[in-house]
């Protein structure tokens, strides 16, 4: 039987999920062993707690419920989550929100680095964003110290997970983490997608 396509099911709760005050970062459906898993990935700017995520679960499956007449024939689990820590930036939000988390940043071919004798590919700490331009803390010989770079000229940059405290200097200079995001460092390391809750009948029917 035909699975619901990611397409139609963003359209389904892409309304709904702006309306609770998240943005709708991606939605996967997949299909192992018969069972058909629909993800939807959201994220905010205030912290994504468990019951706000199961909250926002039980709307989106009530909104996908109201849509059976819409779609064949289809069981369904449905699982809705927050990003990983390690996932790309490819959005200004992400970056605002990635603040004081370090994170391994590629250059466009025939940009120049932020700071002579810096390779196109290097780690630096997230620091302000200002318009299009994000502040980032480079670390290493003579210290901790800022620059920053367009984010047109960033091919791709991906946050790392962090196993022990930032240095203090560099977290300053960042402008702290971001209001409502987990403290970088031993705190930061945490599974993929851990905020997680299943709609309530963990198997559905979409029509």
């Amino acid at each position: 039987m035909p699975m619901p396509t990611e397409e139609r099911v963003s359209r389904l709760v892409a309304g709904l999920v702006a309306g609770r005050g998240f943005d709708l970062e991606g939605v996967e459906v997949s299909t192992a062993a018969g069972q058909t898993r629909v993800r939807v990935i959201v994220d905010s700017d205030r912290s994504a707690d468990l019951d706000s995520i199961a909250e926002l679960s039980a709307q989106v499956s009530a909104c996908l419920d109201d849509a059976d007449d819409e779609f064949e024939a289809a069981r369904y689990l449905l699982e809705v989550t927050t990003p990983g820590i390690d996932r790309p930036l490819t959005a200004p939000r992400h970056w605002r929100r990635a603040r004081g988390r370090k994170a391994e940043i590629t250059l466009k071919p025939g940009v120049e680095p932020p700071e002579p004798g810096l390779p196109t590919r290097f780690t630096a700490r997230i620091g302000v964003l200002d318009d299009d331009r994000i502040a980032l803390v480079l670390s290493g010989k003579p210290g901790p110290r800022l620059a920053s770079v367009d984010l047109a000229d960033i091919a791709r940059a991906v946050v790392e997970v962090e196993f022990s405290p930032p240095n203090a200097r560099e977290l300053e200079l960042a402008g702290g983490v971001a209001a409502g995001r987990p403290p970088a460092g031993v705190d930061a390391a945490e599974p993929t997608g851990t905020a997680v809750a299943a709609s309530d009948s963990t198997e559905g029917t979409m029509e």
